[in-house]
């Protein structure tokens, strides 16, 4: 069987977890399946990738709804270019559509794994403007049609078959999110502290992600002028959404420096090694979003022996167990489309109580770290992720 994954991410152009699952689930289903990959971007060395695709220049303008045009630019291109397949699996709204006309185009199999939706994503208008009507026509169209829809949580399965009522529950299966525990490991070495001027003595709060109004970074901001003031907040946080909430991070961290924390912000994605030792010495791993699918960070820090505190959102309780390997936040959220926390200061509050708590007790902070990490090895494992994947495609098989 030939599969044609099709994606936006790919390495080396990978920024979000979508892209962290096709990368590793293309090399674990290549050993099950023939898998050739298409993306967007620059041609990449991989024998895995079939083929890349550019955007067509004569939709490239400044208007934020133009980054969407261009994204259906090139699914169009994927389509034509999966010929030959067996079927097709597509991921993100940016590739689903190429998925729906493969299947329309070449009558084969389209699976299609949601790793968010774009109905429960509203603040992405602030990004893109009337594009994100169009990135919701994309993904509507696709899971509407598609023969499987794959959930990376139970709690993605449930928001799949309400946002869209039309999609038959026995075409959607869960199949979670996965981490290399080879390559996600606690690792010794002090060099990425030193580059970044962290300091090794001291209690480290770590948060990786983009500065997006999903992971909830402002409300961390808030929960920071509430911990120990011997703790350093780490943040690798860059690809601000908007030039608002960019401003908006800017000015919380500014604040807390006056305040007295020690605030280290790495505006950049760090190379995954430099990520593996940063989480291997932290003390403590905060995901406060408000809204997660799965939340495949928390399985990576998780992996490298870290205790985590997130909030008790989508997928994330799936991944934590609370009290044993971390824990989770409450989040009552408001009527807004937004999923904005109701009460935004009782949130934080919540956030700083359960940090303080991992910092204040150093040895239940290893104990909750050891337990990750063995949690991590027996259950999200990529090999047994790929098994279920091909198994999949096997009951589509034509």
């Amino acid at each position: 069987m030939q599969v044609a994954l099709l994606t936006k991410e790919f390495p080396p152009e990978v920024y979000g977890g979508a892209g962290v699952h096709v990368e590793y689930l293309a090399r674990e289903l290549s050993k099950l399946v023939e898998v050739r990959v298409h993306c967007f971007g620059e041609p990449r060395q991989s024998p895995l990738v079939a083929r890349s695709y550019e955007p067509w220049d004569a939709l490239a303008s400044e208007a934020p709804y133009a980054a969407a045009l261009e994204t259906i630019s090139v699914d169009l291109a994927m389509a034509a270019g999966v010929a030959g397949a067996d079927l097709v699996h597509s991921h993100t709204w940016y590739a689903n559509l190429g998925g729906h006309l493969a299947k329309l185009l070449h009558s084969i199999p389209h699976v299609m794994t949601t790793h968010s939706l774009e109905p429960l994503r509203p603040w992405k208008a602030e990004q893109l403007g009337g594009g994100y009507a169009l990135s919701t026509f994309c993904e509507q169209t696709a899971i509407e049609a598609a023969d499987a829809v794959i959930a990376v949580s139970k709690e993605m399965r449930r928001d799949i078959l309400s946002a869209y009522p039309k999609v038959q529950p026995d075409r959607v299966a869960i199949i979670h999110n996965g981490v290399d525990t080879d390559e996600y490991r606690p690792v010794p070495g002090t060099e990425v502290l030193r580059e970044h001027g962290i300091s090794a003595e001291r209690p480290i709060v770590l948060y990786v992600g983009r500065i997006t109004r999903q992971k909830g970074l402002p409300y961390l901001l808030e929960a920071a002028r509430h911990l120990r003031r011997d703790a350093q907040l780490v943040l690798c946080a860059s690809a601000a959404d908007t030039r608002e909430i960019g401003a908006e991070v800017e000015a919380a961290v500014a604040r807390l420096k006056q305040e007295g924390l020690a605030v280290i912000w790495i505006n950049e994605m760090l190379p995954r090694p430099q990520l593996v030792q940063l989480l291997s010495r932290a003390t403590v791993f905060v995901c406060p979003s408000i809204y997660e699918p799965f939340g495949l960070v928390n399985l990576e820090a998780m992996a490298c022996g870290v205790a985590v505190v997130a909030s008790h959102v989508g997928g994330i309780p799936e991944i934590i167990v609370e009290g044993e390997t971390g824990y989770l936040v409450a989040l009552e959220k408001a009527d807004d489309a937004f999923g904005s926390p109701r009460d935004p200061d009782r949130f934080a509050a919540g956030l700083a109580e359960a940090i303080n708590r991992v910092l204040d007790d150093p040895g239940a902070a290893r104990r909750l770290g050891d337990a990750g990490r063995r949690r991590a090895v027996e259950q999200f494992s990529w090999h047994a992720i790929a098994e279920k994947t091909a198994e999949l495609y096997r009951t589509l098989g034509r």
